[in-house]
């Protein structure tokens, strides 16, 4: 899954791709490299950032999807607004990606459920203002897998159906570092649940603690890609659905690494 941005404060890529031809220019380059799906948002949930509004949302999002959709390329919307989720399938996306997990917006899981397409449910206890704040936790794998049983009740009691869930861990969503490791560690807890499940770790600012320099300060976004293609890899060896990434060619090469590891001897190509 690639990431594309058409915001202007994103923590990573803000404003590289808030002008719709750079945008196009951008998902048609990931989706190149071989993205399955590309990841359209039209507002920012790094950690602190204010909401905009519903309005300004969709314009954001809706003439990149339209155009894109048009082109043949596999879209979703990354929202957790449901009229932005509904007017983004209208223009031809096929995946509602929502990092609340159903949360933020009640009538979500009603766009999910009369449309039928893919709903992407994010572990999620509050809006990036507010989420730093939230991060505690006694057992975070536990809880994480316990909070994400009660989404997916929520989504089923509305109508969404069983095979339309995805689930995805929340990565520095009300997390501190050590909880992503944990919970990328305890990936298999997560699989359990018999959903397919969604790594969003990319660029993230555990993985900028990870490789801090000799002075202690993080790597800067721009320099965690080859971390997050090693994330890919042993998510995909996990046994994880998909990895969402700004960087499609690296962690695709890295999953099809993981792949060729894991088949079994006489299988590879020689």
């Amino acid at each position: 899954m690639g990431i594309l941005n058409v915001t202007p404060d994103s923590f990573s890529d803000g404003g590289r791709y808030l002008d719709v031809e750079e945008a196009l220019a951008h998902a048609r380059a990931m989706w190149r490299c071989g993205a399955d799906v590309i990841d359209v948002g039209g507002e920012s949930t790094r950690p602190g950032a204010e909401r905009v509004d519903a309005a300004t949302e969709t314009a954001r999002v809706l003439p990149v999807i339209r155009e894109l959709a048009d082109e043949g390329l596999v879209l979703s919307v990354d929202t957790s607004r449901a009229e932005v989720a509904a007017a983004a399938l209208e223009a031809g996306a096929r995946v509602i990606n929502d990092v609340s997990g159903g949360l933020a917006d009640p009538g979500m899981a009603r766009v999910a459920a009369e449309s039928g397409v893919p709903f992407v449910l994010m572990h999620w206890r509050g809006h990036s203002r507010d989420m730093n704040a939230l991060a505690t936790y006694a057992d975070v794998v536990a809880e994480v897998r316990a909070e994400l049983t009660e989404r997916v009740d929520a989504a089923l009691a509305a109508g969404v159906r069983e095979s339309a869930i995805v689930l995805d861990p929340g990565l520095g969503f009300a997390k501190r570092g050590e909880h992503d490791w944990e919970l990328l560690r305890g990936l298999d807890s997560l699989l359990s649940l018999g959903f397919p499940v969604l790594v969003g770790a990319s660029r993230k600012r555990f993985l900028g603690a990870l490789l801090s320099d000799v002075d202690g300060m993080p790597r800067p976004p721009g320099g965690r890609g080859n971390a997050t293609a090693a994330v890919s890899a042993l998510a995909a060896a996990a046994g994880a659905w998909g990895v969402r990434v700004h960087e499609v060619g690296s962690s695709l090469d890295a999953v099809r690494v993981a792949a060729a590891w894991a088949l079994p001897e006489g299988d590879g190509d020689g």
